[in-house]
């Protein structure tokens, strides 16, 4: 069987993008694992679906590289913004639903922006911060990002107390003088260091201006694959209206056999 396929990537966070409007995609943990591998299929972070919706667009059906289905990811979900306006499946503002609720976003030339789900509860631990910005996201603030082995030390979290196999994504996130955040962060189910997390990029926002070392609701985040922004408004210790800003493009597309 020939499978068409699309390659997108947003911020060096990377996905094969499928259109399975049909519903004919043979979804499979090897499969999707295969398509993901960068040795021996296409390469990914992640694989997506696009499919029909009663409600909405589109419906957004997200697998980690593991070929397992995951929460929600924000790159994936600004890649797959991209890739329905690509098709003509959405006008440059859209609805479409996840497997966290119903999101909002809109094509604005080079910039894509991903309306996430609202924070109603920010975790301010010791030396961690803890929240689900549609993924279970824990973040770290260290002096210097570059020296910090986040494999190793994001392994050792992901796997430890309180989360265990659950697991939980983990971000180390350092403050630059101008109150832009440096960001890394380990990635569960890709299980190593991803070059962006639009989620963690969420997390690493929030927390920062819960930790009060940013004052703006409009904050700037490095990556290792680019430069993304997060705004938000704040309601009552709750974070509404949280949008993630950045880059999506696709890459290239083409068809494997399966």
């Amino acid at each position: 069987m020939n499978l068409k396929f699309y390659k997108y990537q947003g911020a060096g966070n990377d996905f094969v993008m499928i259109d399975d409007r049909d519903g004919q995609f043979p979804i499979s943990t090897e499969l999707i694992n295969k398509l993901c591998d960068r040795n021996f299929g296409i390469g990914a972070d992640g694989l997506i679906l696009l499919q029909n919706d009663e409600n909405s667009d589109f419906r957004m059906v997200y697998f980690n590289s593991d070929g397992n289905e995951s929460t929600m990811c924000g790159n994936g979900g600004r890649c797959i913004i991209r890739f329905a306006n690509d098709l003509d499946v959405a006008s440059d503002k859209m609805t479409f639903n996840a497997i966290d609720g119903l999101h909002h976003g809109i094509v604005d030339t080079d910039i894509i922006r991903l309306q996430m789900i609202d924070v109603n509860e920010v975790e301010n631990h010791d030396r961690h911060f803890f929240m689900n910005t549609g993924s279970p996201h824990h973040v770290e603030f260290v002096n210097d990002i570059d020296h910090v082995n986040v494999y190793e030390k994001g392994k050792e979290i992901r796997y430890g107390s309180p989360y265990f196999e659950k697991g939980t994504n983990v971000n180390f996130v350092e403050i630059l003088p101008d109150e832009t955040l440096k960001i890394r962060t380990y990635e569960r189910g890709v299980e190593n260091e991803t070059l962006a997390c639009g989620t963690g990029i969420t997390a690493a926002a929030i927390s920062a201006y819960v930790k009060k070392v940013v004052h703006k609701k409009e904050i700037q985040v490095k990556a290792l694959g680019g430069n993304l922004s997060v705004n938000f408004e704040e309601n009552n210790d709750n974070f509404i209206n949280v949008w993630l800003n950045g880059p999506a493009e696709k890459v290239f597309e083409g068809i494997i056999e399966i």
